[in-house]
């Protein structure tokens, strides 16, 4: 049976943060990845929004990693020259009776350490002119990342340092044993004994988690999909920044993103399916327009084409508060050497860095790298 130190599951953004921090301790570190290359799953289909930490509880992960890492990534864009740009954000507030929850959502950020100002509907238009509302709060570190090119700088750093990735090669069943465990790819007998092993397998986290012998039952949570759609824009947005509405049930609301060449998309939406499915159904259309409309009311009729879809790794169901990011070690599972990581969803590309040196940190804690 061969062995190696280190392996990590899932070539995502954070599979692979996960395996430059433990190449970088000087970990012989392995990356098993399903698809044939990386970055193919949650991590080739967000918004590429770095956030700056707004809507997250005080005190949970998605607060305090989201803040850590929006800092981490832009200087690690900057150290590696990965395009990017802190263009800024405007939560918007569409009538004067959503005004309190907007003052609420601010007052609840910065007690994360959020900056923030909040912004009068005549401030606002001196901002974005064709922006319609009622008051919007400005976030002035939000911005957007090449998240592919993100995601090829921290393989290429990982690999520098002794990591190896194997691409097609899908962990079909894991043993855990006294001193690691066991794994095999591709359907075959378990040929390969870890160590450490760290499951970051996005929307198959929970079922990598259920093919673990030894694992107790309670450590697994209940997996649920969230498919979020998008529609790209026909033609310039007349706008700076990202807007975004007040949140909603399961997500942030059908938002304004933008691409570094300053190309329109809204979306998601929250739409919960029970299989991955990532068909844009074209007659969604009217409902992203009407809901568009309401911070732009300009929007051109039929300037709103199907791009694409994403689904959302959720361990919270419909109408369920909203789950913090789970990273479950020893002191949940009682297994040293094993992270599972449930719920990676936004700000997953935001909190990546941080992430895995949180991932990291606990397993020193717990003598396994």
């Amino acid at each position: 049976m061969d062995e190696v130190q280190a392996v990590v599951i899932g070539a995502g953004v954070i599979g692979l943060a996960v395996a430059r921090e433990l190449a970088l301790g000087g970990h012989e570190t392995l990356v098993l990845e399903a698809a044939a290359g990386i970055g193919r799953g949650v991590s080739a289909r967000s918004s590429e929004v770095v956030h700056a930490g707004i809507y997250y509880p005080a005190g949970s992960l998605k607060a305090r990693l989201c803040v850590a890492g929006r800092e981490r990534l832009y200087e690690y864009c900057r150290k590696k020259g990965i395009a990017h740009r802190r263009c800024g954000k405007l939560i918007v507030a569409t009538q004067a009776a959503q005004l309190a929850a907007l003052e609420r959502l601010g007052a609840a950020a910065r007690a994360n350490g959020v900056e923030l100002l909040m912004l009068g509907a005549a401030e606002v238009r001196r901002l974005e002119p064709a922006l319609e509302c009622a008051g919007a709060l400005h976030s002035p570190t939000s911005g957007i990342v090449d998240s592919q090119a993100l995601m090829l700088a921290l393989l290429a750093e990982a690999e520098a340092h002794g990591a190896t990735l194997a691409t097609g090669s899908a962990v079909s069943r894991i043993v855990l044993t006294g001193s690691g465990a066991e794994l095999a790819v591709n359907d075959c007998e378990p040929a390969l004994r870890a160590r450490v092993l760290v499951n970051c397998a996005g929307l198959g986290a929970v079922a990598v988690a259920q093919r673990t012998q030894g694992l107790p039952e309670r450590a697994v949570p209940r997996a649920f999909l969230a498919k979020g759609s998008y529609f790209s824009l026909g033609g310039r947005a007349p706008f700076r920044r990202l807007i975004y509405p007040l949140p909603e049930d399961g997500g942030l609301g059908i938002h304004l993103t933008l691409d570094l060449a300053g190309a329109a998309r809204f979306g998601p939406d929250v739409e919960w399916v029970n299989e991955e499915d990532y068909a844009v159904d074209p007659a969604r259309a009217p409902r992203f327009e009407t809901a568009v409309r309401r911070y732009w009311p300009t929007l051109p009729a039929g300037a709103l084409a199907p791009a694409y879809a994403g689904i959302r790794p959720k361990i919270c169901g419909p109408g369920e508060p909203a789950a913090d990011f789970r990273i479950d070690d020893a002191r949940v599972h009682g297994v040293p050497g094993l992270v599972n990581l449930f719920g990676i969803e936004s700000p997953g590309l935001t909190a990546s860095l941080a992430l895995a040196s949180e991932v990291v940190a606990r397993l020193a804690r717990d003598g396994a790298a």
